[in-house]
C-alpha cells in the first residue's frame, strides 16, 4: 500500500481535525525516523494509521481488548486509551498490515512502554510533538526531539504523568514505567545510579 492509498483507506475513518492531525504526525514521524535511522517508509505507515479506531464504539473497542486477551488495564485507565490497541488489531485484520514494528508503534503511542523500540518512540513522539499540537510542555518537548530523541520521549511521559495527576486521573502502569525506563537508562548513560 502506497501513501496515496493509506490516506484515502483512512480519511473516512477520521474527522477532518484527526485527519489534519494524522497528516501532522505523519511528517513529524519522518523527521524523526530520519534522525533515528528508522525505516520511513514504515513509520508513515505506522503514523498514518495510528488513530484508525479513534472513532470506533467505545463497546467495540473494549471487546476488542477483552477477546484478544489484551491487558485489561486499557479498559480501566480511560476510554482515550482504547483506540491504541484496539486500533492495532483492526490494521491488521481490516487493513491487512501485518509488520509487527507497525504494529506495535500503533499499540503503543498513547500510553508508551518500558523497552520501547526507536519505530515506537518515533510514533509516540510524533504523536505528541506534531505541528497542529498546542498545550502546555508541548514546545519544550519538540525543542528536545531535535538533539536527544530519549529526553523527548522523557519529557512527553513527565508531562502527561503530570498533567493526569493535576486532573486527579489514574496513570496507565505502562506509561509510569516508561517514564522510569528512560530516566533510569538516562541516569546510567550519566554515570548515575
Amino acid at each position: 500500500m502506497n501513501r496515496k492509498e493509506a490516506l484515502e483507506t483512512v480519511k473516512p475513518h477520521l474527522t477532518e481535525h484527526r485527519y489534519r492531525h494524522t497528516l501532522g504526525v505523519r511528517d513529524a514521524a519522518l523527521t524523526l525516523a530520519e534522525k533515528l535511522g528508522v525505516d520511513q517508509d514504515k513509520a508513515e505507515m505506522a503514523a498514518i494509521f495510528h488513530d484508525y479506531a479513534k472513532f470506533r464504539s467505545k463497546d467495540e473497542m473494549r471487546g476488542i481488548i477483552k477477546e484478544q486477551q489484551m491487558d485489561e488495564d486499557f479498559i480501566h485507565y480511560g476510554d482515550e486509551l482504547l483506540h491504541a490497541p484496539a486500533g492495532a488489531h483492526l490494521v491488521k485484520k481490516e487493513i491487512g498490515i501485518t509488520d509487527e514494528e507497525i504494529l506495535s508503534a500503533i499499540f503503543w503511542h498513547t500510553t508508551g512502554r518500558p523497552g520501547m523500540s526507536d519505530m515506537e518512540k518515533v510514533i509516540f513522539l510524533a504523536d505528541y510533538i506534531e505541528p497542529n499540537r498546542k498545550f502546555p510542555g508541548v514546545e519544550q518537548a519538540r525543542e528536545k526531539a531535535e538533539t536527544d530523541i530519549d529526553e523527548a520521549v522523557r519529557t512527553a511521559l513527565s508531562n502527561t504523568v503530570t498533567f493526569l495527576l493535576q486532573k486527579n486521573q489514574p496513570v496507565f502502569p505502562g506509561t509510569l514505567e516508561a517514564y522510569n525506563d528512560v530516566t533510569f537508562k538516562k541516569q546510567q548513560n550519566e554515570g548515575g545510579e
